[in-house]
């Protein structure tokens, strides 16, 4: 059960010949997410094999155009490809004039239906689930409405022990009812107990995308405990007069976030254009959190299925 994370743009708003503006694609079980779609997504995804017609779901955090201006692209394309499918789209309110706007100029012969749901929350939020899988944004700190996204894992349903079955001559009621974490009580009174004869099959797994955002302090609260993060980081130490300024991150506060947060793996990009090497930033965020990975166009990142 495929669980990854690719980056397909590491740039901040001014991009550089080997770097593209933010986008993201998350496959969770080959069913794939993509989070922000700034220009040319739609040329790297076709670069790196990802195929455009498996993206039924869009995330945008906020409504700058390194995070953005590859989305109008994309949906043209989709058009040219008869796409038939619905797509659905969450963002931020304003981000709903923008998509009336191509409705009304570049949708000619576009047969898909696009869904919009706009985005408004002061703490996390569901916005999607699915039998397996939960979604939810939650309120960045940047200029204008930002937001991030939470990617967990449902609970999954417990297994019997098999060698426990064929001992007990559990009947099929008996294993459903086991299965929901119930203990059965059999007709002669003998307790079934559902810790005893059950367990869980596998981990849960996580992902947190932290967009552009100055640190704030429920930050690592809600995104605490997940497999895998991406956090911005815009600039170095020496520059965090100007996150501040910005309202974007340094390493070391993707770090920071990440420490605080007890994530699994820490993955930062969203690089200002001034670090042609971007050592630096995975160095300093390191020397806080030690499993810390610098994005890079075409680089995926695997959280593992822990089976027990």
């Amino acid at each position: 059960m495929n669980f990854s994370f690719t980056t397909l743009g590491t740039a901040s708003a001014l991009p550089i010949a080997n770097r593209y503006p933010s986008a993201h694609v998350l496959n969770i079980r080959e069913r794939l997410f993509l989070i922000d779609c700034g220009e040319g997504t739609q040329l790297q995804m076709r670069k790196y094999d990802i195929p455009l017609t498996k993206i039924v779901n869009i995330f945008i955090s906020h409504l700058h155009g390194d995070h953005l201006f590859g989305l109008f692209g994309l949906l043209s394309t989709y058009g040219l490809m008869n796409r038939l499918a619905p797509l659905y789209i969450y963002g931020p309110k304003g981000l709903g004039q923008i998509l009336e706007f191509f409705n009304l100029h570049f949708a000619e012969g576009v047969k898909y239906e696009i869904i919009f749901t706009p985005l408004s929350c002061q703490s996390p939020e569901m916005i999607h689930s699915t039998n397996n899988l939960e979604i939810y944004s939650f309120p960045l700190r940047h200029r204008g409405e930002t937001y991030g996204f939470l990617f967990r894992e449902k609970e999954p349903m417990l297994n019997v022990k098999r060698e426990l079955i064929e001992e007990h001559a559990l009947t099929l009621r008996e294993i459903g009812s086991l299965k929901q974490g119930e203990d059965y009580i059999r007709e002669d009174g003998t307790i079934l107990s559902a810790a005893e004869f059950a367990y869980k099959p596998w981990q849960p797994r996580s992902f947190a995308y932290c967009s552009d955002t100055a640190p704030f302090a429920n930050l690592a609260k809600w995104v605490s405990g997940v497999d895998l993060l991406y956090h911005e980081a815009t600039f170095a130490d020496d520059l965090k007069e100007l996150a501040k300024k910005t309202l974007h991150s340094t390493a070391t506060d993707a770090a920071m976030c990440a420490k605080e947060a007890g994530a699994g793996k820490l993955v930062i990009g969203h690089y200002s254009s001034r670090y042609r090497n971007r050592s630096i930033l995975c160095q300093q965020a390191r020397e806080i959190f030690p499993n810390t990975h610098s994005a890079e166009e075409g680089k995926v990142f695997e959280v593992p299925l822990i089976k027990f």
